[in-house]
């Protein structure tokens, strides 16, 4: 293709129809969709790659943890198919951490190339989490596992179609893999629809713009994205700042595990060092380092552009180092299922170490999780077997300027509440209450945001529960003086109202259809003294009823 320089409207104009495609994109998987987990959560991602292997455009409303697994896909991709063994029609699925690039195995990436008159222009991308990936534990997530064959069908980068045919064989394998093989089927579907919408609007695209405006104005986009972040990083003073945090446990024997960063900035500069964090655990809170590099990038371009565009030219504003076997940068056969809730840990890493430097950007710990709760078994009315996976929100940090929301996905999940009706239509389950706990946000000038507490009992039959739970044991710490948010928890509770406390990440348990389980995910960090809150906040605070008469009294009334 020949080089072209195209105008800054042209770029404009271009980069608005490629957003459109990956929007639009996402929309046409949610649509198609069979499970929950993706037409009602949106726990799903599209992107537009280009020949190099380099991001382009993600849709607005992808998980930003997906980047991680989309860029290490087309990486593991271009390095074991030379560009002539890539032909139209073909599509690439993988989702192994350790060969195909992946950051767990729920999490199932798709792409397909784009060609124009005989040459390829870029990938279509997409990855869906699907609620079950076969392994030890329905829901492929549960604590306990420690290598990452336990946890599910492992795929490296393969071809399930070649030049517009299927592998019958190979998909066949995948689904006997799994369970709830039909919903698995369905949401498969829907990401290769997706594909195909993708790559019918890209050729629209080519076709009015030409394949050589295309290019050119990818690299535009990477080139402008990389430059604006760079100029935006040099806000920061020179110098180097450093925090700790820990993670709960690892579901096994590991307890505190500690992550640690020092941040060198240098005039733009940006260097991460991730030397003093514990190396690899047994249990599955381990995470690639193209996942760490996700997490860094998320958390800075939140705190110094949000708006900037979500592409390889923020991936490349930064340098990201982790020791190969630690828990940031993890190696086979290394467990990874829960990596979400390290990436959570990274971030408040990453915000507490900026906290000097940009005090009126960064935030209160948030409820630092991605609470997981899964119910399976046989649906009673049917006899067909379910699975029923989410991950609830909880507090969001408390700003310089605001309080922290309630009850909220926060970083990289982005992922939406499950309605009530869809859990109760859908699978042979009754949610007994849901609503805010009492009292979780942590006090402060502003306070931080407030945990979820739902209880959820099996009808008519015994079920199992898996869960996951991190913030359980260290509680959301506040900044600048602000109080640190409630820990989260898991419960039994038996018909007579009896409550007995589950471990934070527990493995199939037997649940009873006279017991419920009560999961109340953590809150999140004030900012700020408490004894600075204005009386007309503190008011608010006392009529909306989320705060008892104890919490007041002993935050604020002092005053």
């Amino acid at each position: 293709m020949a080089e072209q320089q195209p105008d800054p409207i042209t770029v404009e104009i271009i980069l608005n129809a490629l957003q459109s495609v990956t929007d639009e994109s996402f929309l046409a998987l949610m649509k198609s969709a069979y499970s929950t987990n993706i037409k009602e959560r949106h726990d799903h991602s599209t992107a537009i790659v280009d020949k190099q292997g380099r991001l382009v455009m993600q849709a607005a409303h992808s998980i930003p943890v997906h980047v991680a697994s989309v860029l290490g896909q087309m990486e593991a991709l271009l390095a074991k198919y030379p560009l002539s063994d890539i032909a139209p029609g073909d599509v690439f699925v993988a989702n192994d951490p350790h060969e195909g690039g992946g950051t767990h195995l729920p999490d199932v990436a798709f792409a397909s190339p784009v060609f124009v008159a005989g040459e390829l222009l870029c990938f279509v991308c997409n990855l869906a989490h699907h609620a079950d990936i076969g392994g030890a534990n329905p829901g492929s997530m549960s604590g306990g596992m420690t290598e990452i064959y336990q946890e599910g069908l492992r795929i490296p980068v393969v071809k399930l179609f070649r030049g517009g045919e299927l592998q019958s064989d190979l998909f066949e394998m995948m689904l006997l893999n799994v369970r709830v093989r039909e919903e698995r089927r369905g949401d498969y579907n829907a990401q290769l629809a997706a594909l195909r919408y993708g790559e019918r609007r890209m050729l629209a695209l080519a076709e009015k713009y030409g394949a050589d405006m295309i290019d050119a104005v990818f690299a535009q986009i990477i080139t402008r994205t990389k430059q604006r972040m760079r100029e935006t990083l040099r806000l920061i003073p020179d110098g180097q700042y450093s925090f700790r945090d820990v993670m709960d446990d690892d579901g096994c024997d590991a307890i505190n595990v500690p992550i640690a960063v020092t941040i060198t900035m240098d005039d733009g500069l940006a260097y991460f060092d991730f030397t003093g964090t514990s190396a690899q655990t047994p249990g599955n809170i381990n995470i690639p380092l193209h996942g760490t590099k996700a997490a860094v990038c998320y958390a800075m371009k939140a705190m110094l552009d949000p708006d900037v565009p979500n592409n390889q030219g923020v991936l490349d504003a930064f340098e990201v180092v982790a020791p190969s076997g630690s828990l940031l940068n993890c190696v086979s056969p290394a467990a990874v299922a829960s990596r979400a809730h390290t990436s959570q840990r990274i971030i408040d890493v990453v915000i507490g170490a900026m906290a000097e430097a940009l005090p009126e950007r960064v935030i209160g710990a948030a409820n630092g999780a991605n609470t997981m709760a899964v119910f399976s078994g046989h649906d009673p009315r049917t006899g067909s077997e379910y699975v029923y996976l989410e991950t609830l929100g909880g507090g969001m940090g408390a700003r310089n300027d605001r309080d922290g929301k309630d009850g909220v996905q926060v970083h990289i999940t982005n992922t939406s509440n499950l309605p009530i009706e869809a859990i109760e239509m859908e699978f042979p389950l009754r949610v007994e209450s849901y609503g805010f706990v009492p009292d979780s946000g942590g006090a402060g000038r502003y306070r931080g945001g407030m945990g979820l507490r739902r209880v959820v009992s099996p009808v008519d039959h015994d079920c199992l529960f898996n869960g996951v739970g991190e913030r359980f044991r260290n509680q959301p710490w506040g900044i600048f003086g602000g109080a640190d948010g409630q820990s989260g928890k898991f419960e039994i509770q038996t018909a007579d109202g009896a409550l007995q406390q589950l471990q934070p990440k527990t493995g199939n348990l037997v649940l009873t259809s006279d017991q419920s389980v009560v999961v109340e995910t953590p809150g999140a960090g004030g900012y700020g003294p408490a004894l600075e809150r204005s009386a007309e906040a503190i008011a608010a605070d006392t009529k909306s009823g989320k705060f008892s008469d104890q919490y007041l009294r002993t935050h604020y009334r002092a005053k």
